[in-house]
């Protein structure tokens, strides 16, 4: 996507997006900003299941994609497919998908830049690739927004719908930058902001901006979350940690072991991963409000009043 500058290409890296898109409302803002990124070569972008919210999430995932591609006049440039549409069965047995195959396709070319697959909901995918074709493994780096807080766990959306796959790929030698909840919360936003930022840049900022207040009332009944006013883009670290890891901002630590609880057991000898404290969220927005601003302007130009 061109912008007013241009990124050298041994600064690029290759990227596939896994989204469940049509879960919530924040998984769009990711995949617009993951667009706007020129430093990112996105090799293709899979619809992913949400557990039991839907029994067609990865189809509603995919249409979802599908129609933020064309909101932005890009309707024929990504790869879209679909992933698997449930959780799978077993810590070894894979749900093959056209998204696990695009995941192994990609890693397993001869290409000298590095490739980072994001995964913005369930690991199933990832673990389905593995399972089937691990060589995978030291062929790509694994970003995960997901899992509860450090050290001890806790319930969180993301793996709560594919515990078994988390254990795949925590026990398996992937390199995984992992951002759990308390991490991803503070990407935290006002819907004035969102108003003044997002609204007015075009069809796609439009869109943006309402289809997250559709969710909000959606989810009135609930007095907890969202709060009224605000809301989080948790997704939105998976694109900005690819612009700027913040190498200073993160553990590295022997991945635990996931238990079926949804904690952390440690697991002394496994190998090591990224577990993040924080992320920049000043960074991350106004990098994303500044590209959005400047595609609207670019290709969705405001016509002069006669």
């Amino acid at each position: 996507m061109t912008m007013p500058f241009e990124v050298p290409e041994k600064k690029q890296i290759r990227v596939i997006i896994n989204s469940d898109a049509k879960c919530e409302a924040d998984d769009q803002y990711a995949i617009v900003h993951a667009i706007l990124s020129p430093r990112l070569q996105i090799k293709g972008i899979i619809g992913a299941h949400y557990g039991t919210r839907s029994a067609t999430g990865a189809e509603d995932s995919y249409q979802e994609i599908l129609h933020v591609l064309d909101l932005m006049g890009l309707s024929e440039k990504y790869y879209v497919v679909k992933g698997a549409n449930h959780k799978i069965p077993n810590n070894q047995t894979a749900v093959p998908s056209d998204g696990a195959d695009m995941i192994i396709q990609e890693a397993m070319k001869d290409d000298p830049l590095p490739l980072f697959v994001t995964f913005q909901g369930a690991l199933t995918d990832l673990a389905s690739a593995y399972l089937q074709e691990p060589r995978i493994a030291d062929r790509l780096t694994a970003v995960w927004i997901g899992g509860g807080t450090y050290p001890g766990g806790n319930t969180e959306f993301n793996l709560s719908n594919d515990i078994e796959a988390a254990q795949v790929v925590f026990n398996s030698p992937i390199p995984l930058w992992q951002v759990p909840k308390n991490v991803y919360d503070m990407v935290r936003v006002g819907l004035a902001e969102l108003a003044v930022k997002v609204r007015p840049h075009g069809e796609i900022g439009r869109y943006l901006f309402e289809y997250l207040i559709q969710h909000n009332i959606k989810n009135g009944d609930r007095l907890q979350w969202p709060k009224g006013e605000i809301w989080v883009l948790g997704d939105s670290p998976a694109v900005s940690l690819l612009l700027d890891d913040q190498e200073f901002d993160y553990d590295y630590i022997e991945a635990p072991e996931i238990t079926l609880e949804m904690g952390y057991r440690p697991k002394p000898g496994n190998r090591k991963i990224r577990v993040y404290r924080r992320v920049d969220s000043r960074f991350l927005l106004e990098d994303f409000y500044a590209k959005l601003e400047l595609f609207a302007t670019v290709y969705f130009p405001v016509e002069p009043k006669a």
